[in-house]
C-alpha cells in the first residue's frame, strides 16, 4: 500500500484529502504545519508528499528546502496544493523540487488522485 503524508492546517480539507484518498487505497499521514511534517518524516517515510504552501510555523516553501536538503526525503515526490496561483510561487515550488503544482480552487479530489496516481502509481 502506497503512503502519502498530507501537509495541510485547514482541518476540512485535510480531512477530505484523507477520506478520498483512503478510499483510492492509499495509507494517509496528516501533519497540520510544516514543522509537525518535518518532524513526522522522521518516523514515516510517505510515497509522495501532498503540502501546502501558507501554513503556521512553517511555511511549504520551508518544507521543500529542508525535504530536498536531506536525502532521505530528497526523492520524495511532492505535489504542492495551494491557493497560490502566481507564476512566481509556482515557479519558486517548483524550482525547490516540487514535481507538480495545483491551484486548490482548480481541483477536484477525483483530478487529485489522478495526479497522485500519475507521480507513484495505485
Amino acid at each position: 500500500m502506497k503512503k502519502i503524508l498530507i501537509v495541510e492546517d485547514d482541518n476540512f480539507l485535510s480531512n477530505a484529502y484523507r477520506v478520498k484518498l483512503t478510499k483510492a487505497g492509499y495509507k494517509i499521514v496528516l501533519a497540520s504545519d510544516g514543522q509537525q511534517a518535518i518532524n513526522t518524516l522522521e518516523s514515516f517515510i510517505p510515497d509522495l508528499i501532498l503540502l501546502d504552501l501558507v501554513m503556521p510555523r512553517m511555511d511549504g516553501f520551508a518544507v521543500l528546502e529542508k525535504l530536498k536538503a536531506n536525502e532521505l526525503s530528497a526523492k520524495i515526490p511532492v505535489i504542492v496544493t495551494s491557493n497560490l496561483g502566481q507564476k512566481e510561487d509556482i515557479d519558486r515550488a517548483i524550482n525547490l523540487g516540487a514535481n507538480s503544482y495545483v491551484v486548490k480552487s482548480d481541483l477536484s479530489l477525483d483530478d487529485l488522485v489522478k495526479k497522485i496516481k500519475a507521480a507513484i502509481g495505485s
